[in-house]
């Protein structure tokens, strides 16, 4: 008992009342931003809010269920064209673009599912990848939305709150999500999983069931974000849409804040787009930069920022384990 005690005590979890109170606040003030914040602060923001709710849903799928995907860049992509042909060519509000993109997203990943988890390792990261290509090279030959010429995002909110408000809560909502998902049943058994399928299904874990929710989950809130940050740039090509950028970013995010943690991807979206506003100005330097901190991250701080954190005070932010109350 002593012993349990002990373990217990090692390990602090911030979490209760005070993480409650701490969210509130913290998402109150970046309300008050989003009514009286400098264009340019919104701007910034709006980017890391998006960057980070496709950042917190891929590590639900590779620092917890082990499933490492290179191909997001995929539901980006189809969302920002839904949002271009809805608002473009059927003329339709950016709610339903946005909407549209969101339930497509969830098709996709469904669809996906059916192929994608008869692979693990390295076969599912290379498989998503090149499912990613493969719709590339579609859209840059689809008459239907000019090929390579690119589409327009029409009927664009004149008010820029709006768009700064609906980023925020895509961000939010992905991190709840996500946070509830890791502590309910479905929860238990995702570490189990990633670490060894067989013997997680050996004590009862229901594989494809998990890694379909979590893939579904992840399919839905990239798509939502990456159709929001179109209708933000107002235009899309198959480049920008379905680019590697868009994996490699989120991959940055998770390793510089802490695969396998819940606030390692929200503080590694601060540090990514902090980073990529300060390097703007050295667009042929920027990604020489930023690999090579990532380069530095692995070797020096391979927890990243917040895993190693955690390790050094033990303590947790955001726990998705329970401990034992004997």
């Amino acid at each position: 008992k002593k012993m349990k005690s002990s373990n217990r005590d090692t390990v602090r979890v911030f979490g209760g009342w005070p993480l409650l109170i701490a969210c509130i606040v913290i998402v109150a003030a970046l309300v008050v931003i989003g009514f009286v914040g400098e264009n340019n602060i919104r701007r910034i923001l709006i980017r890391m809010f998006l960057y980070c709710a496709m950042a917190v849903v891929w590590n639900l799928m590779s620092g917890y269920t082990g499933m490492t995907s290179l191909g997001q860049q995929a539901f980006v992509g189809i969302a920002g064209y839904s949002m271009a042909v809805m608002t473009s060519t059927y003329l339709a509000s950016y709610w339903v673009g946005l909407l549209v993109g969101g339930a497509i997203g969830a098709v996709l990943a469904l669809v996906l599912a059916v192929i994608l988890f008869r692979m693990r390792g390295m076969y599912f990261a290379i498989a998503t990848w090149v499912i990613a290509e493969a719709l590339k090279t579609f859209f840059l030959s689809w008459k239907f939305v000019n090929q390579g010429g690119g589409m327009s995002v029409m009927g664009r909110p004149t008010d820029r709150t709006i768009i700064y408000m609906v980023a925020l809560l895509i961000c939010v909502a992905a991190i709840v999500t996500v946070y509830l998902l890791l502590n309910s049943k479905l929860g238990l058994g995702l570490t189990a999983m990633r670490d060894d399928p067989d013997a997680a299904s050996s004590v009862g874990v229901n594989i494809f069931k998990s890694k379909l929710i979590c893939f579904v989950v992840a399919g839905i809130f990239t798509a939502l974000a990456g159709g929001w940050y179109f209708l933000n740039n107002v235009s899309i090509y198959p480049n920008s849409g379905f680019g590697n950028s868009w994996t490699v970013a989120v991959v940055f995010i998770v390793i510089i804040g802490g695969i396998g943690t819940m606030a390692g991807p929200i503080v590694g979206s601060v540090v990514y787009i902090m980073l990529s506003e300060i390097l703007a100005d050295y667009p042929g330097w920027s990604n020489i930069i930023l690999g090579f901190i990532a380069i530095l991250v692995i070797l020096f701080l391979p927890d990243g920022i917040i895993g190693t954190l955690q390790k050094k005070l033990k303590f947790e932010i955001l726990s998705q384990k329970r401990f034992s109350q004997e």
